[in-house]
């Protein structure tokens, strides 16, 4: 992007013309997505610059706290212990890296705003630099779940391709609203309190820590439910279970209708978001 476009972000050219210029955002973005990657990078090793385990210390203490509460729910919902630690490790582990995209997409522009205001970097790129860091966060807490799978036996019926089509889905609908949050946080800043209050909500309407099937006749809180569905897609499978098709439509449609709907917003709001900062 030249001086001439990044001055553009302060005028007005019609609808069109600003959908233009998003699209050019987002084509230059991933031609430098090595930079995303590097920013990301750089944001997880300078957090644990000095530490011994750097971003390990989260994995042990995600550790601990699925030992912890697999034991006592285990034992609270008398389940046996090999068949309700996996559902609550990979619960934790997918869960938390949806639910802490989210909520860390809602400074991805206000952490952001010496860059954008002295460079013309596309926007975009920081919004692959929040959803790679947690990617790379993923990464070591992926010991988790190669532990559990293996310890329980569970890694000789897990499907993998469909595991790995779960979590392309997850990724795809978690970028999306990672950036929406990020958008109307850089104009509103009570909005990261509200992202924060329903993402802890979310986590005890979810089946993170107890099984779907003990809900009952209630089974329809789950259907209207988006992250049971990202959350399902990779779990189920690497589980040895089979992914309801209803996941995968509602996944498919929610990814669809999600990029159109913060695509358009951020058209609309490309040119403003370095005035909101």
């Amino acid at each position: 992007m030249d001086t001439a476009t990044h001055m553009l972000r302060t005028g007005r050219r019609g609808t069109l013309f600003e959908y233009q210029m998003a699209l050019r955002d987002l084509r230059a973005s991933l031609g430098r997505a090595d930079l995303a990657c590097s920013l990301a990078w750089h944001d997880v090793s300078s957090r644990y610059r000095g530490s011994i385990l750097g971003p390990f210390w989260i994995t042990l203490s995600m550790g601990l706290m699925v030992l912890g509460i697999g034991v006592v729910y285990a034992n609270l919902f008398d389940i046996p212990l090999k068949d309700f630690l996996p559902l609550v490790a990979l619960g934790i582990v997918f869960f938390g890296t949806v639910s802490t995209t989210i909520i860390e997409g809602c400074t991805t522009f206000v952490q952001a705003a010496g860059m954008l205001s002295q460079t013309n970097l596309p926007m975009f790129t920081f919004v692959w630099r929040t959803v790679v860091r947690n990617l790379i966060n993923l990464g070591h807490h992926l010991l988790i779940v190669l532990a559990v799978l293996v310890y329980y036996g569970y890694w000789r019926h897990a499907n993998l391709p469909g595991a790995a089509l779960g979590l392309v889905f997850l990724i795809l609908n978690t970028a999306w609203i990672s950036m929406l949050v990020g958008i109307t946080s850089a104009r509103f800043r009570d909005v990261p309190q509200v992202v924060i209050s329903i993402m802890q909500f979310a986590m005890f309407v979810t089946p993170v820590f107890w099984p779907a099937n003990r809900l009952g006749k209630h089974q329809f809180v789950l259907v209207l439910n988006p992250f049971y569905h990202m959350l399902e897609a990779v779990r189920a499978p690497l589980l040895g279970t089979a992914v309801s098709p209803h996941t995968y439509l509602f996944l498919a449609a929610m990814a669809l209708v999600g990029w159109l709907v913060t695509f358009s917003l951020f058209a609309s709001t490309r040119r403003r978001i370095v005035h909101y900062l």
